[in-house]
């Protein structure tokens, strides 16, 4: 969308102002940028494009019935382990590392089930009981709300 300031008057759409737009629009692709706006000799251009966001099911996680009452069934399930804050999940303390539970994972009380990162901190969740895993409700990398079921240890 190209304007001009309200004190100057309207000039002609120029060929050359088309080739910026087409170039904004080719660096708005290239940087995963939603949106840029430049000001040049009194021209104000602003390029934008529009984001759907999908939200995506962890793997482990098959509901029978319908998704928000499977959650709900697994937030009151007894080994449930919850989120304690709002963050992001991962399974290992570093990309490519070996994760630090598996289902079928025999822990102890205390020990490293995942880390979340919330505010540039990995905040370490230790396991609240001893058990063996039954199935990680999370994907790595999935950002999780705070009291969602991560975890359940039987």
């Amino acid at each position: 969308m190209a304007r001009q300031p309200d004190d100057q008057p309207a000039a002609k759409f120029k060929s050359e102002d088309s080739a910026l737009i087409r170039e904004l629009a080719l660096l708005l692709d290239e940087t995963s940028l939603t949106e840029i706006e430049i000001e040049r000799a009194g021209l104000r251009v602003r390029v934008a494009r529009n984001v759907s966001i999908a939200a995506s099911v962890p793997a482990a996680f098959h509901p029978a019935a319908s998704a928000p009452a499977a959650v709900a069934d697994l937030a009151k399930h007894p080994g449930v382990v919850p989120s304690p804050m709002v963050g992001t999940a991962y399974w290992a303390s570093e990309p490519g590392a070996k994760p630090f539970i598996e289902v079928g994972s025999k822990v102890s009380v205390g020990q490293t089930l995942l880390i979340i990162e919330a505010m540039k901190t990995m905040n370490q969740i230790p396991s609240p009981r001893a058990g063996t895993v039954t199935q990680i409700l999370i994907e790595d990398g999935q950002p999780v709300e705070f009291g969602e079921p991560l975890v359940i240890i039987e």
